[in-house]
Parts: C-alpha cells; structure tokens; sequence
C-alpha cells in the first residue's frame, strides 16, 4: 500500500482520533479477528475522489491491509459499482470503516458536482474554478476533488497571489488607493471589480486578471463591450452566486473563468457504502 504524504498523514490521524478508531470498543469487545475481505460500492451516479485519503486510513491503521483501487480518482462511475476492494485483519477495517467512507462520500460530491458544471460549459473554453471555500482541514483534498471533476484550481492561499477584494478595496479607501499602492505589482494581481465604473478606472493600469463580482449576464455583455476598447486586456473571471441553473447564462465569448463557491461549500456528499464480503 502506497504511504501518504506528511500532511495527509497528519489530517488522518486527527480524522482517526477524533473517531477514537484505536479504541473502537465494540470491535474488542466482540473479540473480532480473522482476515476480512469488504467491497466499497457507490449507491448512486458519481465521480470518485478520495481514493488516496481512503488508503492513508488503512495505512495508518494497520499496515497489512490491503486496499484495492477499482474505481481511481477522477473516474464517473454507475449506482452499485464497487470502487474498491479492502483485505486484512477484520478488527483494522472495522475501525476504519466510517473515517474512509467519510471522506470518499465528501470528496466525490466535491468532484461530482464539479464535473456537472464543467459538463454544462463543454466546448466554451470557459474554465471552471474553485475558491477558498473549502472545509477547514480538508482544503488540499477538496481542490484535489475539483481537479478530479474536470475543474481548476484558484489560489491555495493568501499566500498565493494578490487578489484584491470589495473589503480591500473598502479598506484602502478606493479602488484609485488600491492601483497606487499595488504600483507595478498590479501586472501580476487580481483585482474585483463591482460596477462598469470600476471596471473603467483599471483601464489605465490593467491587472492580470479582473473578477466581474455579481455582475448579470447583461452587465457581463456590457463589460465585454467595455474591455473591447482597451489595448491591453486582461483575463476575465465571473463570480457571485453562479448556479448549475443559470451557468449557461454565461456562456459569452471574451470571459476566460467563473469561479464557484459551491463547488466545495455545497457540495452534497456521494452515497457509499462498506460491505464485509468474508472472513476467514
């Protein structure tokens, strides 16, 4: 079995303790033991993710399990499918049992409803793009799961890249503080812009990219319009509250991404099931 990385190590330990699996006090009492072999199977349509956490359980768990990938990361598979195949001693995938499905159910409705929005812009070339989201803990793994649907990944972190938001903005005093304090960092900054008059007041100083935050499908036109004049023009990414419903809405020649909260804030976990198969 593969070994996980020091920091999903330490996420599944937390995931471990918190579940108390090294004191799972029905399986002592019980006196369980013998090899067991279970089945891993999906209850409903989804695209798999999580497969890399699922392993680092059983491996941090009793070494001698062995856990068979047969649906990978990133593959869409059918309700009753079995993604994977779990062997070793019955007491370690007992215990283990919650914490894996825990996070295959929530990683793979991370990647299911992405592939949904990615499916609904096909042929656009308009990507698709999460945000910061994310479950606290679990960031690496859901931005993991975007990427398994067939979306892209926006910063990490704040660390990451400049991207100047409505509170800087605010904070600052004006959008005209903000371009003089970024001064020639703002060829390699974001900048979110409200209004067409915001979006005017960058012309002279284009960022890299410009986010139309909540901006209508017409408000968009008009801000393509707007972006036709300038000889410099910068990527363009949609924001606000974009659903699997209205996506298509903006479906409009010149915009480059729309970034979607829900990918990871909202996402429905996939239904998943464990079934001890033998023991022997």
């Amino acid at each position: 079995m593969e070994s996980p990385d020091s920091d999903l190590i330490k996420l599944l330990q937390r995931a471990l303790e918190e579940d108390a699996a090294a004191n799972d006090i029905t399986t002592k009492r019980l006196a369980l033991d013998g090899i067991g072999r279970a089945t891993v199977t999906a209850r409903s349509a989804c695209v798999v993710s999580g497969q890399r956490a699922a392993i680092g359980v059983y491996h941090l768990l009793d070494e001698s399990v062995e856990y068979t990938v047969l649906g990978r990361d990133g593959t869409a598979v059918g309700p009753g499918q079995t993604v994977a195949e779990v062997e070793g001693p019955i007491g370690a995938i007992l215990s283990g049992e919650r914490t894996a499905l825990n996070l295959l159910q929530r990683l793979s409705g991370v990647a299911t409803l992405t592939s949904r929005f990615v499916a609904l812009m096909e042929g656009t070339g308009i990507g698709i793009l999460d945000t910061r989201k994310t479950t606290p803990g679990l960031r690496d793994l859901e931005k993991e799961a975007v990427i398994h649907g067939g979306g892209l990944n926006h910063r990490r972190d704040l660390s990451e890249l400049v991207l100047v938001k409505e509170n800087h903005i605010a904070a600052a005093g004006s959008l005209g503080a903000v371009i003089d304090r970024l001064g020639e960092e703002i060829a390699r900054a974001e900048i979110e812009v409200s209004s067409i008059e915001e979006l005017k007041v960058l012309e002279r100083t284009p960022p890299w990219r410009i986010m139309l935050d909540n901006f209508t499908p017409e408000m968009t036109a008009g801000a393509l319009r707007e972006l036709e004049r300038w000889e410099d023009r910068p990527e363009i990414e949609i924001s606000g509250g974009i659903t699997l419903e209205s996506i298509r809405l903006y479906a409009i020649d010149g915009i480059d991404f729309i970034s979607i909260g829900s990918l990871t804030s909202s996402a429905p976990s996939v239904d998943m099931s464990m079934k001890i198969e033998s023991v022997t």
